[in-house]
């Protein structure tokens, strides 16, 4: 199969099994171009992609606009800071301003959840969610998985993965969640009691209050930064305090009876979440992750684009 069974891809929760294996597939292909000297393909010379960003994002919308450039599509960049937003303009009047420029492809990050659903309910062009409120980030999974399968192979059947930290704010943890499942990965979840979700063992994943009995059942620990931003109460005294109880340390590291992956979605919280020497260690692959990003989404908008008849 070469096709995705989406239009858009708002989210993991919509993707099957071969979708995911199709776009590693095809991301395998693009890590090749990236490697190369000459680094771009002209797949998509006559494609007009829009990056709409309702949110501050440095990492990612970096890395959608390399991965467009990469593939020779014209890319139109939208931040809502400078836009007519701020005049009161709504989502879907910004959208159809932009779409009567002739853009095939939107590539949107809104603070509301479900905002790229709906908007792909509303408008002629592809939509990718690039991350909405606390619900999903997609392409932030399916790069983190397909990290996981570079160091671990391809058959996740077994596999013991564990999302560290603010579980409740996390649109990467969901999509994580959604994708690990999916390819037959154990997931489970590890944090304060208070930024767990209350019925997370719903969706099938174990949960753990202490780290360390957390690491010594992964095979993989991604470790997710304290989203302040999103907090509008308290959630733990202190982050000295959350450091000390969930930060991951050379220390804790060096104290296990094997070698496990460590991975982060970034922007680090260097000293809170995880220490400087496990971040820049040999056990860490965040710098892997940033490039398999690229890799990623080039694949996920060369085969949403495929499906644009012109």
């Amino acid at each position: 199969m070469n096709n995705l069974s989406v239009e858009h891809l708002t989210g993991i929760k919509d993707l099957t099994k071969n979708d995911i294996e199709l776009i590693f597939k095809t991301a395998d292909s693009f890590k090749d171009v990236i490697n190369r000297p000459i680094k771009k393909v002209p797949s998509l010379r006559d494609i007009t992609i829009a990056n709409l960003f309702f949110e501050n994002s440095t990492r990612t919308r970096l890395s959608f606009e390399l991965a467009e450039k990469r593939l020779s599509a014209d890319v139109i960049n939208f931040s809502a800071a400078n836009s007519s937003v701020k005049k009161g303009e709504t989502l879907i009047d910004t959208v159809n301003n932009i779409l009567a420029m002739k853009v095939d492809l939107v590539v949107m990050r809104h603070p509301n959840p479900g905002a790229a659903k709906f908007l792909s309910e509303r408008i002629d062009a592809k939509v990718v969610n690039a991350g909405d409120g606390t619900h999903e980030h997609p392409t932030q999974a399916l790069l983190d998985a397909y990290s996981i399968r570079e160091q671990l192979g391809p058959d996740f059947k077994g596999k013991k993965v564990v999302i560290v930290g603010d579980i409740r704010h996390s649109r990467v943890a969901l999509s994580n969640i959604y994708c690990l499942q999916k390819l037959g990965a154990e997931v489970m979840v590890c944090g304060p009691t208070t930024l767990i979700p209350k019925h997370i063992e719903e969706l099938g994943v174990l949960v753990e209050h202490d780290l360390k009995k957390a690491l010594a059942w992964c095979d993989v620990a991604n470790m997710l930064r304290i989203q302040l931003e999103r907090q509008d109460i308290q959630f733990f005294p202190s982050l000295r305090e959350y450091s000390m109880l969930f930060g991951l340390t050379k220390e804790i590291l060096d104290s296990l009876d094997k070698k496990i992956v460590v991975m982060h979605p970034g922007p680090i919280n260097r000293g809170v979440e995880i220490s400087s020497d496990v971040a820049d260690s040999d056990q860490s692959i965040i710098l892997q992750q940033v490039e398999n990003g690229v890799a990623i989404r080039m694949a996920v908008i060369y085969l949403l684009a495929a499906q644009i008849s012109r």
